[in-house]
């Protein structure tokens, strides 16, 4: 059975300059932050926004007596509940990254940053969407607005999908993609024997 094995290069000494070998090392080259990203300034303004809109919305929702008589309202209470938690634990990450000067680009870090925000943002996108659906089933269809607090209803509604507007993550994919995408000239060619 024939096995391949890794093939060891010699490195090169660096040049003689002189006839003395002084020259400085080779600067590395650090990527740029993308803004948005997790421990940027961009990424922390986004998140900040994102709990405010979120503790807004949970706010003006739980001050209405008869929202848990409707169970979409009841799930948009929940869904945002858990965005403004999420959101506020990134921010105080940020904070601390910011602080520290340290730059959150770990894979791990950003693979959970990104499973995070699709699951916050899937859920408070599907309960906004639940919540916008009923409130116009009220106000609309019903014309039952003038015993029902649509007002409140709508504006709790509108902070939730500004709260989902306000996510951060779509900016997390382009990076996550860029960086595992596994392309066929990644791989040698296979020799068939």
């Amino acid at each position: 059975m024939s096995m391949s094995r890794p093939a060891v290069h010699p490195v090169e000494p660096p040049p003689l300059i002189d006839g003395r070998n002084d020259a400085a090392p080779p600067r590395r080259v650090r990527m740029k932050d993308v803004e948005g990203m997790a421990g940027t300034s961009t990424g922390l303004v986004l998140r900040l926004c994102q709990f405010v809109f979120t503790v807004v919305s949970l706010t003006v929702m739980a001050t209405t007596s008869d929202f848990p008589s409707v169970t979409a309202f009841r799930y948009l209470v929940a869904a945002v509940g858990l965005q403004s938690l999420w959101s506020l634990s990134l921010a105080m990450i940020d904070i601390y990254a910011l602080c520290v000067k340290r730059s959150l680009r770990a894979p791990a870090v950003i693979t959970v940053y990104t499973i995070g925000d699709g699951i916050t943002s899937t859920l408070t996108f599907a309960a906004a969407c639940a919540c916008a659906g009923i409130t116009v089933l009220i106000s609309n269809d019903l014309n039952r607005c003038n015993i029902n607090h649509c007002k409140r209803f709508m504006s709790a509604t509108a902070l939730a999908f500004l709260s989902w507007f306000a996510q951060p993550s779509c900016l997390h994919y382009k990076t996550v993609k860029q960086k595992y995408t596994v392309k066929p000239s990644d791989f040698p060619a296979a020799v068939v024997t």
